[in-house]
């Protein structure tokens, strides 16, 4: 793309306008035109040179417009240089965070040294950008204002240290933003969650403890306890628990690992918490267990079912639901577990109607959350492939 293949394109007034035009408003437009070549082109080595001259021009702008229209139309071109950039960076905020959301030409210590150096709002522009390293997040963290801290809870693609962590909720711990983006993320540490308990109330709270793995001895006393709306559900605590024969074993020794509990996790497809609850109750190794439940037939399982002392009256329930877990299987799309775990709900439900009062209302409001669970999956995932 050399001035003589430009030329054509633009008539030899857009030229005079670019460079001396007679309003800001005709120099961005020019520019526009001229940036959206460049970041879209293909271009040779001279042509990449040309290219970097026109944009020093357009950086050098006195008219905040013009600078503007390079930064929000290159904002993700690697064609910029890296010190236009950094200029950039440091030019007012409508001009700095386009390019410090997404430019992808800054090293992790410019990033670092912007962080400090720079406003509360290009503080949030830099939390904000796709992929943050540790390194970044951490400094975020550590001397970041409330607004960078409250996107880089946000950011699910940013990497979080225990550092990180720690830093936000000392500084901005009480600061709902920052409770919600973190309880929202996808994963946090077991003992983040905990620390967490204390700090957050109300819907946020049913959030935490619904969404993410606490310790076993914390989820069983707050499942015992009347705080706020939560009861914890123990058995979607066993879902999320990475450890589960310890979770298995506190439930045991705080007298929690009762017969409804397990029945309940295996209407819900929760086949991994009941193994390990069969062998804590039985004695007998989980892998031997598995076995029984699984490869040894109906008198395997009857079998482990005696050795765990739970009454014989539940037996026929409990081969029926381990049957449907059989039958059914994981579609592997979004959502799968969710999809799988109604499924296995709604074949338990229609096929034994002896189901106590308080497990059948419980079944009934999982059945709702899982299938609203995928609904909502469904949905988004629609109207992503439309878009």
């Amino acid at each position: 793309m050399s001035v003589q293949s430009l030329r054509p394109q633009l008539t030899q007034q857009d030229i005079h306008r670019l460079m001396k035009g007679e309003s800001p408003e005709q120099r961005a437009s020019v520019a526009h035109r001229l940036c959206r070549r460049i970041g879209l082109d293909v271009l040779s080595d001279s042509e990449k040179g040309f290219a970097r001259e026109i944009i020093t021009i357009l950086a050098n702008d006195a008219a905040d417009l013009v600078r503007r229209t390079l930064a929000v139309t290159l904002r993700s071109s690697p064609i910029i240089p890296r010190e236009i950039a950094l200029k950039l960076a440091r030019d007012i905020e409508a001009v700095a965070i386009p390019i410090l959301e997404e430019s992808p030409v800054f090293t992790e210590e410019d990033l670092v040294e912007l962080v400090l150096s720079v406003t509360a709002a290009k503080q949030a522009a830099i939390a904000g950008r796709e992929a943050l390293s540790i390194t970044v997040g951490e400094v975020i963290s550590e001397h970041g204002a409330v607004e960078a801290v409250r996107a880089l809870a946000e950011n699910q693609s940013a990497e979080w240290s225990d550092k990180a962590y720690g830093d936000a909720l000392s500084r901005f711990g009480a600061d709902e933003i920052v409770q919600a983006g973190l309880i929202r993320r996808d994963f946090i540490p077991v003992h983040i969650a905990e620390k967490m308990v204390s700090l957050v109330s109300g819907q946020l709270f049913d959030m935490l403890v619904n969404r993410h793995e606490l310790p076993a001895q914390l989820a069983i006393d707050l499942a015992a306890s009347a705080r706020e709306r939560a009861t914890i559900d123990l058995v979607e605590q066993a879902g999320r628990s990475h450890d589960l024969p310890r979770f298995v074993s506190q439930l045991n020794l705080n007298g929690r690992l009762t017969h409804s509990l397990m029945m309940r996790a295996l209407c819900c497809g929760q086949m991994p918490f009941v193994e390990h609850a069969l062998a804590e109750l039985s004695g007998v190794a989980h892998q031997r267990v598995w076995l029984m439940i699984h490869d040894a037939g109906p008198l395997g399982l009857q079998a482990v079912f005696d050795h765990a002392g739970l009454p014989r009256k539940m037996l026929p329930a409990f081969k029926a639901a381990v049957n449907v877990y059989h039958e059914i299987e994981h579609d592997g799309g979004p959502n799968d577990r969710a999809r799988f775990r109604a499924r296995m709900i709604e074949r338990v439900l229609t096929q034994f109607q002896a189901i106590p009062k308080d497990d059948l209302d419980y079944l009934l409001d999982k059945l709702d959350f899982y299938s609203e669970m995928a609904a909502r999956e469904e949905a988004s995932n629609s109207g992503f492939d439309a878009a």
